[in-house]
């Protein structure tokens, strides 16, 4: 290297474009408005479906998805031990959807995201993203399982 050059390093942030912004605060607008109705449903005790589940009525077990309406609105009331108890793959994924919402607050307001973490998504493939979150789904809904076929027993 000659004395008076620099060593090339990647920028830590990058300048986001005015339609990139954009993005970002509709991500973080429906990421807070999704929690804002978790947390309403939770104090006006409104519930989502007022038919019983027809999987439990069946097959007398939680369906995948059962628990996940009580852990988004546990974990929007602020919860959040309740609500990966509840459901912890829905826990898993409010965690998620918050700091989805923050980097997306980030990119709104402040014009800037981290290009470090972008060349990373970027080299991940969509199919093992949605494998791992297949995968986190079906522990949810393991534990969900294990914890309705252990509470039956006792009976």
């Amino acid at each position: 290297m000659e004395s008076g050059q620099q060593p090339i390093s990647p920028k830590l942030f990058s300048r986001a474009s005015g339609n990139q912004r954009l993005i970002a605060a509709g991500i973080f607008l429906f990421i807070a408005g999704g929690f804002l109705l978790g947390w309403l449903m939770g104090q006006f005790h409104f519930t989502i479906y007022p038919f019983p589940c027809g999987f439990k009525q069946r097959y007398n077990l939680p369906c995948p998805t059962c628990g996940m309406t009580t852990a988004v609105i546990a974990f929007a009331r602020g919860d959040i031990a309740g609500a990966f108890y509840t459901q912890p793959a829905a826990g898993f994924f409010c965690t998620l959807a918050v700091v989805i919402a923050f980097f997306a607050f980030l990119v709104a307001v402040f014009g800037v995201y981290s290009s470090s973490v972008a060349r990373h998504f970027a080299s991940l493939k969509l199919r093992y993203i949605f494998a791992a979150l297949l995968l986190i789904f079906a522990a949810g809904w393991a534990v969900t399982l294990v914890r309705a076929i252990a509470q039956n027993s006792g009976n």
